[in-house]
């Protein structure tokens, strides 16, 4: 679909319980007969992110036996029971000396956006400043791109679920909106009832 490119790394962010799931982690939800997280990770590859480094917390030596993730880096983040701000922050660090200039970080409860529009946003990089998110009508969401000059500020404001949500905030004059409502759905699965979005069927 797009050119592979080496600067962007794909940050996938797979560490939650499921608290409101009753406890079913995120990335063993299955959605077209393979774990969520699997599915996530190939989004970011088909997109063109050469790089994938995949985030995981609850009961992640499952999600390493049941998922195949190939080419993939999975980094433990042993406080994912502290929120999301902890596994970007594991995830930044993780990058950290591998030369990349950007992560593209998606959110493995979030299927409906696909790698159309992954590669919007990865088109939207220019350099290590460019800071840019996906919109949907005008509204920003997910995925995001932080580029390498704001990791460090990131990291010192990601706190509980609030992830770059502070940063971006701050920064919200230098960011790039780019909208995918024409070809992604931005919903969550974060409750039982949200389960009806995942296809239980091979696709």
């Amino acid at each position: 679909m797009t050119h592979n490119d080496d600067r962007v790394a794909g940050l996938l962010l797979a560490a939650g319980g499921g608290r409101r799931l009753g406890g079913r982690p995120k990335a063993l939800l299955e959605h077209r007969g393979r774990p969520l997280v699997e599915y996530a990770a190939g989004v970011l590859r088909a997109a063109g992110c050469a790089r994938i480094h995949v985030v995981v917390g609850a009961r992640a030596e499952t999600v390493r036996e049941r998922a195949e993730l190939p080419g993939c880096v999975l980094v433990d983040n042993p406080d994912w029971e502290e929120g999301m701000g902890s596994s970007l922050r594991a995830g930044l660090e993780s990058l950290r000396g591998t030369g990349a200039g950007a992560a593209l970080v998606s959110l493995v409860d979030q299927p409906g956006i696909g790698p159309e529009a992954v590669a919007r946003l990865l088109a939207a990089h220019r350099s290590p400043a460019t800071l840019a998110s996906a919109s949907y009508d005008g509204r920003r969401g997910h995925p995001v791109l932080l580029g390498a000059d704001h990791w460090a500020g990131i990291a010192a404001t990601a706190t509980g679920d609030r992830g770059a949500r502070a940063y971006l905030k701050e920064h919200a004059d230098a960011i790039t909106l780019v909208e995918c409502a024409d070809v992604a759905q931005p919903f969550d699965i974060d409750t039982v009832a949200d389960l009806a979005h995942l296809e239980q069927h091979p696709g």
